[in-house]
């Protein structure tokens, strides 16, 4: 098994390549791998997987999900699980946006292949720094809707409500998704 990740923007695709090589002064991901490894219970060393994901990791590439081919060429061959975390609905200007976004994302999986989707709930802003970014507010019935408009199979969905200790005033969030989805067959 080996990963592709991507990212809109190259600050973001160059610092993940300093911590793939390991550079000094990468972004430390270690308390994220540990936290993983505790959950699993499988008593791995957190230093082994994080050795295996490096070795995995095998390309970065910049993507537009607002793009038919969101990697500007066809991906070969197509992903079996694509994973996508609090993007979606932050660089979409509408639900129509996000609905597309989907469809173009689904390009990149094989037929059959799985999407596992975490976003905002509720959500209308968040601050980067200084700057106030827009969110497509999403409620759960927005996420079913535009997944089946998008050709995938629901699995699994679940949301949360966002607990009061766990709002920081960076954004309005009232909650998050956790989707699973399986894109079409291929008749």
């Amino acid at each position: 098994m080996w990963i592709v990740a991507t990212d809109f923007l190259a600050v973001n695709r160059e610092e993940l390549g300093r911590w793939v090589r390991g550079e000094p002064g990468a972004f430390d991901w270690s308390p994220f791998i540990q936290h993983v490894c505790k959950i699993e219970g499988r008593g791995e060393p957190w230093q082994d997987k994080q050795r295996r994901l490096r070795q995995r990791l095998r390309r970065i590439l910049p993507i537009d999900v607002h793009l038919p081919d969101p990697l500007g060429a066809p991906l070969h061959p197509r992903a079996d699980a694509l994973l996508s975390s609090f993007c979606l609905e932050a660089v979409s200007p509408d639900r129509a946006s996000f609905v597309r976004a989907l469809s173009h994302i689904s390009n990149l999986l094989r037929p059959g292949g799985h999407a596992v989707l975490l976003g905002a709930l509720g959500e209308s802003f968040y601050l980067a720094g200084p700057a106030r970014l827009p969110v497509v507010p999403l409620q759960e019935s927005d996420v079913r809707d535009a997944l089946a408009a998008a050709g995938f199979s629901l699995r699994e969905l679940r949301s949360y409500a966002m607990p009061p200790a766990l709002r920081t005033g960076v954004d309005d969030v009232d909650g998050v998704f956790f989707a699973h989805a399986q894109k079409a067959l291929e008749g």
